[in-house]
């Protein structure tokens, strides 16, 4: 046994080099907020991000078509008639569906 002991290098016997060692395993492999947790918590920060910039382009979107639509009343009333079923009151209305 004593021998196995004089093999290992006095650096690795070293109390400060174990204190970090534990430290190190502790932080990566045991924490609340390990290695894996972080990789994880990454990839949905990566996909959150790219939500946001996927409905921050939908906002631009829908703020150039409400600018449209308030400086011209001829197509609010076409959006108003193709997306809402809207009409007037001397009109009938019919909705032909294709059947495929």
């Amino acid at each position: 046994m004593n021998n196995l002991l004089d093999r290992i290098p006095s650096f690795f016997k070293n109390f400060y080099f174990l204190s970090a060692l534990f430290f190190v395993v502790w932080l990566a492999f045991i924490d609340s907020n390990d290695l894996f947790m972080q990789a994880q918590l990454s990839g949905k920060k990566a996909d959150l991000i790219e939500a946001k910039d996927f409905y921050q382009e939908k906002i631009m979107q829908v703020k150039n078509d409400q600018a449209a639509l308030n400086n011209n009343p001829d197509l609010l009333e076409k959006m108003a008639r193709e997306k809402y079923l809207m009409k007037k009151d001397n009109e009938d209305l019919y909705i032909v569906v294709k059947e495929d």
